[in-house]
């Protein structure tokens, strides 16, 4: 299983994966930021490390990295811009139109959306979340039903230096079209 690599040692799963896709390997990397979360050690200093030990093996290197404020996201790309194939941020489940290769070469987009229903708020129902917005009060979050949509990225990279050459948002759901 893998978990935010900067989660404190014993935390059960482990903070990247390699890969083997097709003849090449692909370092995953998952970590978790800490402005308006939980503490936790610096996603920076820890992604940064095994980026370092990881591009001895592959120049294939994705990073999850998931973080409630966007200025953080966006420190992480332009942090890890040229050391790695792409930064992807996630947790805030609505997609972003920001995807974009950095100057080095890293594909990176704020927030890559979800998997889940598409007539909710963050996937539960609205009218919960809204009662909480009126009230203040402690609400059950229900899945949402209805609708549904898949986001995500799909991203070219370089088969010899693994930077990104493109990067494409992908939104299906009933009302919108399979790319962007």
């Amino acid at each position: 299983m893998i978990r935010p690599a900067n989660f404190p040692e014993g935390t059960p799963g482990v903070g990247y994966i390699m890969k083997k896709v097709g003849n090449q390997k692909l370092a995953v990397i998952n970590g978790q930021g800490r402005a308006f979360m939980n503490p936790i050690d610096c996603p920076f200093r820890t992604i940064e490390n095994i980026v370092e030990e990881v591009r001895q093996k592959t120049p294939f290197i994705f990073v999850d990295f998931h973080a409630e404020a966007t200025s953080e996201k966006q420190a992480m790309g332009w942090y890890l811009d040229g050391r790695a194939s792409a930064v992807v941020g996630t947790h805030t489940h609505v997609q972003t139109a920001d995807e974009r290769i950095l100057p080095r070469g890293t594909a990176y987009i704020t927030d890559v959306g979800m998997t889940g229903p598409y007539d909710g708020i963050l996937g539960v129902e609205k009218e919960a979340v809204i009662h909480k917005f009126l009230t203040s009060l402690p609400v059950r979050f229900e899945v949402s039903s209805g609708r549904e949509q898949i986001n995500g990225v799909f991203i070219t990279l370089n088969n010899k230096s693994g930077n990104a050459e493109s990067i494409q948002r992908i939104s299906i759901n009933d009302d919108r079209p399979f790319f962007d």
